[in-house]
């Protein structure tokens, strides 16, 4: 469930639906428009395609280091960049910076951001949670894990535009960020390795881990 919140906190959901958004409040719109000489809507769209572009290459990259460097290692190498794209977010709208370099700064943050969350949280929080659950209580568990990503994902869609315009995006992002470092924390500590370990291997370690 910790995992499967970490997910949301950190920031995807604000970021995939709002990335309209986010570029438009940072004038992207207007530079890229004035750059290419399209309308402000289109350059709006075209910056948010742009962003989610490299997200497949990621997705199979995942997929393919999966079994090769391990579920929790993935974790532990993705979330930093996650951090590290939410902090210049946050300072890129608080230092003033020229329109355009300010635009693409952003645009190549959210491209990161989406990319590595893919990558990592995207995916191996599902492997895991499949893996280490008992048979028995399997799909109950499956299922509560399920209902704290939905619970976790309204939460975050509903409350990014009021916080943005109350807190400003700064704050939001510094937020996201500071959540990114406590869920790498919370990997390091309490995530297990589960690659190449069968299923019930795995049941066995935790009923000795729950004895003890």
């Amino acid at each position: 469930m910790f995992l499967f919140g970490f997910v949301q906190f950190c920031g995807i959901s604000a970021v995939l639906f709002y990335t309209p958004t986010i570029l438009k409040d940072a004038k992207v719109d207007e530079v890229l428009s004035n750059l290419i000489n399209i309308n402000k809507n289109s350059a709006t769209l075209l910056a948010s395609a742009m962003s989610a572009m490299p997200m497949l290459f990621f997705i199979l990259l995942g997929m393919w280091l999966m079994d090769r460097a391990g579920r929790r290692s993935i974790l532990l190498y993705t979330t930093p960049i996650l951090f590290l794209t939410m902090v210049i977010m946050s300072l890129a709208r608080v230092v003033h910076l020229p329109s355009a370099v300010q635009s693409v700064v952003l645009i190549g943050c959210i491209m990161s951001f989406l990319s590595f969350f893919n990558m990592g949280f995207g995916a191996v929080p599902n492997i895991i949670c499949s893996e280490i659950f008992p048979t028995k209580v399997r799909g109950a568990c499956l299922g509560i894990c399920s209902l704290t990503t939905f619970l976790c994902t309204t939460v975050v869609t509903l409350s990014f535009p009021a916080l943005n315009n109350l807190l400003g995006a700064p704050t939001v992002f510094g937020f996201f960020a500071f959540m990114s470092l406590v869920s790498w924390v919370f990997t390091f500590l309490k995530v297990p390795e589960t690659k190449g370990i069968p299923l019930e291997i795995i049941t066995e370690f935790f009923a000795v881990k729950k004895l003890e």
